[in-house]
């Protein structure tokens, strides 16, 4: 079975259903999106681990054209994130548009046709002009290259995957990894688990959470007059954007940074052993800022205890750590992180001529602007190479992406356009201006992180404000690109 349509749009999360939304409110809907989970949502379909919240504003984390004024709190929880999401679905009647259970396993591109095919895994194929790759850089969780992961028999879970029929309760519990994930999963695990073990490898520079609730006043203000929301908004992106100055460059904000996270840590752990275990150090901002004000007080329950000796392997019944302790548990909790695609892709995408996007991209991705890649005509992303944010809302520059390709996507179609195509020199510039700004970030720095590729390679991190992501994708400039014409039809289609 074949199935033809204008837009290929692969995966049901948040960029996903904005690039629809957009689409729609441009006057293009003959799309598809295919997604291979059972229902929308993406990585706040997946995440729901106990405590699973987002560290950025709720006003923030979501769409300035698909408003929510009802965020019961400053940072809503995973499941008020998936409320939403599913509301905007229902909203713009976007369930007409997905096709569920479908998981791609391969896009090409025929150079004849103008079209590019996915191949799925049950499903037949889809073919259309353009594709929007929109499956998000933690679709997929991975679990750590540990000595022994196969021979620990008791309960394993990831973060990414939690198993809501395991009890915790009076159990002894190990959770490996002291990420954005279990500093939210560690304050829950302590309620109700017998012991709970934290195996940290390298601590992370923690900033209190200035979390509270929206008062009853306040959405009804929102709901009647959304310009407050907005406005609302515009106050915390530019709080956000004020933090760039210490958290995307080393400066003397970025020490004034470290200051506010070690004072949060003197306020919260008493012990000066355990506040110089869980002091980083590396500089503000070289890794992701973790945001938690009870993450340390969990620390120092009677039933929690930070361990700091690397892990040798698993065991049986346990984890192994250098110093020789064999430390049993009964359940072993993985917030370890996801396959990030800084090298390679998550399935092969073969380009014009029949070039090979993870041979490619196999010393580290690139794109122009984030969006294309010279040789893959058609093809969009987001969340693309080095689109990432160090200090502001991801939505933000998702937005910013899913503007400009939507833009590109209805110049298509209204110069009648076969394919769009950027030029490989203005990618190549491009690239080069992006590294060059990057050796001066805290991000290339000297630490290590997902950021980077083994080589030190930084293809996630945009170096620079949200607005200059937003400025530069702005405008689609039309030179910046070869475009090519159906045959029998002339350039000068307009």
């Amino acid at each position: 079975m074949t199935d033809k349509s204008t837009v290929l749009i692969i995966g049901a999360g948040f960029a996903g259903l904005g690039t629809a939304i957009r689409l729609l409110q441009k006057g293009i809907d003959d799309f598809v999106i295919l997604e291979r989970g059972s229902e929308v949502g993406g990585t706040w379909r997946d995440n729901t681990y106990p405590g699973a919240a987002c560290d950025i504003p709720s006003l923030l984390y979501s769409y300035s054209f698909a408003l929510n004024p009802y965020w019961s709190r400053a940072y809503s929880g995973g499941g008020e994130i998936l409320d939403y999401i599913r509301h905007i679905v229902d909203k713009y009647q976007l369930d007409r548009y997905i096709r569920f259970g479908v998981d791609v396993t391969a896009l090409s591109f025929d150079d004849e046709t103008g079209k590019w095919t996915a191949d799925t895994e049950r499903s037949g194929t889809f073919t259309a002009s353009a594709v929007v790759m929109a499956a998000g850089p933690l679709a997929n969780f991975s679990w750590p290259d540990i000595r022994g992961l196969d021979s620990y028999t008791g309960h394993k879970i990831h973060s990414a995957r939690w198993d809501h029929d395991y009890d915790m309760t009076g159990k002894r519990v190990g959770v490996i990894g002291t990420g954005a994930s279990a500093v939210q999963i560690i304050p829950e695990l302590v309620k109700t688990a017998a012991q709970v073990k934290v195996f940290q490898r390298t601590p992370g520079w923690v900033l209190p959470r200035p979390d509270f609730r929206h008062p009853g006043w306040a959405k009804q203000l929102f709901r009647r007059v959304p310009a407050t929301e907005l406005a609302a908004r515009q106050a915390w992106y530019w709080g956000h954007e004020a933090m760039a100055t210490g958290m995307v460059w080393d400066t003397n904000v970025t020490t004034a940074i470290q200051w506010v996270a070690k004072a949060h840590l003197r306020r919260q752990i008493h012990d000066p052993w355990v506040r110089r275990q869980l002091t980083p150090t590396f500089r503000a901002g070289c890794k992701r800022m973790l945001l938690s004000s009870d993450y340390y007080p969990a620390l120092q329950r009677e039933n929690c205890k930070l361990i700091t000796w690397p892990i040798a392997t698993l065991a049986p019944n346990g984890i192994r750590t250098a110093d020789g302790i064999e430390h049993e548990v009964d359940c072993i909790v993985f917030a370890t992180g996801y396959d990030i695609y800084n090298q390679g892709t998550p399935f092969p995408i073969t380009g014009s001529d029949g070039r090979k996007l993870a041979d490619e991209w196999s010393a580290g991705a690139y794109a122009y602007k984030s969006v294309n890649v010279s040789g893959y005509p058609n093809l969009f992303m987001t969340f693309g190479p080095n689109s990432g944010p160090g200090h502001n809302s991801a939505l933000v520059y998702m937005e910013a992406q899913i503007e400009y390709l939507t833009n590109a996507i209805r110049i298509m179609r209204d110069r009648g356009l076969r394919t769009l195509d950027v030029r490989r020199d203005r990618q190549d510039e491009f690239n080069a201006r992006i590294q060059r700004r990057l050796t001066g970030t805290t991000w290339n720095s000297g630490c290590r992180s997902w950021y980077l590729t083994p080589d030190g390679h930084n293809s996630t991190m945009f170096p620079g404000f949200a607005t200059q992501f937003a400025r530069q994708l702005a405008e689609v400039e039309l030179e910046d690109y070869e475009t090519t014409y159906p045959v029998g039809l002339s350039s000068a289609v307009s």
